[in-house]
């Protein structure tokens, strides 16, 4: 965010960077129109925009010194000295086989025979118990405080800061929302709120009144039962009853211009409030804060926080041809060896020496499994092949034509033959 919007509303002058010729980039609009507090429809006159409105903006100081301001109201507590002391308890000692913790003295009620004192025990004392020299404020830097507060100004003038803290702006005429004098004077509730409503408030004061809601927690048994959002703040010049008319409507603030606070300004550290002024109160902002040049009149020693960059868009500055030119060529990184892998044991290896190898490898997986297409196909082929080996077998392997019966007639032909040469031999004999 603090780089998105640091400058993105502060005139800024480019030199060169990305153009041919120099050229002011005017990112903040020069006046600020001023509206008739009671017909918003009518514009008075029109201010030069303050320069205190245009300044950059630091989300991280805001949250910074809000935490500790916030901090500076709290009151001390701390348990009373004595808390769970209140008792005579001894320890037992050793060989009642029960632990050796105090306890409380006496007979005849349950509280007797009980452990007292320590922490563990039931009204027992507090282990590190609260005090009341904690350190519960913060010091601040007066110089810290103002540019948080400047931040906080110059955030309420951006719509989408604005609506990013929920405010609802969408019938408001523009930001800063400056009106007449004339609202300073407003007596009662009733003509503030219709005044309100004329500056396109009606959806903000309805947002507040829907948020209402008990508050978690004890709170709401100490006199703060309910919570809500918190509305526009009004920023006057001079007390005339605007205070009393406008402090009874919820979620609506009041605030002198000569007494800024960032609790108000930014609630909870977010800044960009919506923020409503008065003509006088947005004229004496210059008063107030002056520019970068002359100081601040009323702040002694102090200056505008001035931004570190005039043109926040850093991409542009870094590729534009005077930088590059300046710059030393990329360096290549290192070249590191090819540590050489096994494609027998490592299967994205083997893929690139045999493209398919895991196509194969997967159809060879699913041909064993049972409802895949692989194994369907390789099913009807074992069964094909069953057949046309059965075909084979009853046309070529039965009858006296086959191979083993062949071979036996001839063997027993020769066995045949044998036997009658040996007849014969023992005939010629005798």
């Amino acid at each position: 965010l603090a780089q998105g919007y640091q400058n993105c509303h502060r005139p800024s002058l480019v030199k060169g960077f990305g153009g041919s010729t120099d050229r002011a980039m005017a990112t903040s609009r020069p006046v600020v129109s001023v509206y008739q507090f009671d017909n918003p429809s009518e514009k008075k006159c029109t201010l030069p925009m303050p320069v205190v409105l245009t300044s950059g903006l630091r989300p991280d100081l805001v949250r910074t010194v809000h935490r500790d301001m916030s901090k500076n109201k709290r009151q001390a507590y701390a348990l009373k000295k004595k808390s769970g002391y209140d008792t005579a308890a001894e320890s037992w000692g050793t060989g009642r086989a029960v632990a050796r913790i105090p306890r409380v003295p006496g007979g005849g009620t349950h509280r007797a025979g009980q452990g007292a004192f320590g922490n563990m025990c039931r009204g027992g004392g507090m282990a590190h118990p609260t005090v009341t020299w904690r350190r519960w404020h913060r010091r601040l830097n007066v110089k810290e405080k103002r540019h948080a507060v400047v931040t906080a100004l110059a955030a309420s003038t951006l719509p989408p800061l604005v609506m990013a803290r929920g405010h609802r702006i969408g019938e408001v005429s523009e930001l800063p929302l400056v009106v007449t004098d004339g609202i300073e004077s407003t007596q009662k509730t009733k003509q503030a709120y219709e005044i309100l409503r004329k500056l396109g408030c009606t959806d903000e004061l309805d947002r507040v009144l829907r948020s209402r809601k008990i508050r978690p927690g004890q709170g709401k048994s100490r006199n703060r039962r309910y919570v809500k959002r918190l509305g526009p703040l009004i920023v006057y010049g001079e007390d005339n009853g605007i205070v009393r008319a406008f402090r009874n409507i919820p979620g609506i603030e009041t605030a002198s211009v000569d007494r800024l606070n960032l609790l108000r300004l930014a609630p909870g550290g977010k800044f960009g409030r919506f923020l409503i002024w008065t003509e006088s109160a947005f004229k004496k902002l210059n008063a107030i804060y002056g520019t970068l040049k002359s100081g601040c009149p009323l702040k002694k020693n102090y200056r505008l926080p001035r931004a570190i960059m005039e043109n926040a868009d850093v991409a542009r500055l870094i590729n534009s041809d005077e930088v590059q030119s300046v710059l030393r060529p990329k360096l290549d990184p290192p070249k590191k060896a090819v540590t050489k892998k096994n494609p027998l044991r490592n299967p994205k290896v083997m893929a690139k020496l045999n493209p398919g190898f895991l196509k194969k490898r997967l159809l060879r997986k699913q041909a064993h499994e049972k409802g895949t297409p692989e194994y369907e196909l390789v099913q009807k082929a074992k069964k094909a092949r069953i057949e046309e080996s059965k075909k084979y077998n009853k046309e070529h392997k039965k009858g006296p034509n086959t191979f083993y019966k062949k071979l036996m007639t001839a063997f027993e032909a020769a066995a045949a033959k044998k036997i009658e040469t040996k007849d014969a031999e023992e005939e010629e004999e005798e």
